[in-house]
């Protein structure tokens, strides 16, 4: 079983959706016991750092990600859950994250060009880094996904797999051991995205 953080942020019906659609099960949960008794841990989020990190901490469940992903189970954060991911965020402010990956997260706005609009939303090709990540054994370099973020991952050049042009080159993955993160949304963009949670599903 999947369990799929529910911890008030964001409207999680899509990704449980699209789980159901490649066969797998998954639940949406805050019960500690069904997260640790998962296979996989999904941490999603959309929304502010600030606002998600105390709510994840409010729950209590941000210890119990952090002990799940160092007990080596996969985990995989989406958007603002990868971002999380990170040791610290500068979205208004300086703020904790979970420190599973190593790096930042900071503000796309003086990084892209002016005349490109922030949030970056829209449908947008990866580039992988180094070799070919396991999450990606079922999609190729140039395929499209669809990203919604105005701040992205940064100072984490030994954990990214991929990246996307916007203007200039944006984490758009990352992976440090069984931690995984995508800035785009898989289940938001068709047909890779379900390939990409599938290879997911089998690491």
């Amino acid at each position: 079983m999947i369990a799929i953080i529910d911890y008030g942020v964001g409207n999680l019906f899509s990704l449980a959706s699209s789980f159901a659609y490649i066969g797998k099960e998954a639940k949406l949960t805050s019960d500690i016991g069904e997260i640790r008794a998962a296979d996989r841990i999904i941490l999603p989020g959309v929304g502010a750092f600030e606002d998600a990190a105390r709510k994840l901490s409010e729950s209590g469940l941000d210890k119990i990600v952090v002990e799940e992903a160092r007990a080596g189970k996969p985990l995989l954060g989406i958007c603002l859950g990868m971002q999380m991911l990170f040791e610290r965020s500068y979205e208004y402010g300086e703020h904790k994250g979970l420190g599973l990956i190593g790096g930042s997260v900071r503000p796309m706005k003086g990084v892209v060009p002016d005349e490109l609009k922030i949030p970056q939303i829209g449908w947008n090709s990866l580039s992988f880094k180094g070799k070919k990540n396991e999450l990606f054994k079922y999609i190729k370099e140039g395929d499209f996904v669809y990203f919604v973020h105005s701040y992205y991952g940064a100072d984490c050049d030994e954990s990214i797999i991929a990246t996307t042009e916007y203007g200039a080159e944006i984490t758009a993955a990352v992976a440090s051991g069984n931690v995984y993160g995508t800035q785009f949304h898989p289940e938001k963009s068709g047909e890779v995205g379900l390939s990409i949670l599938r290879a997911f599903c089998e690491i």
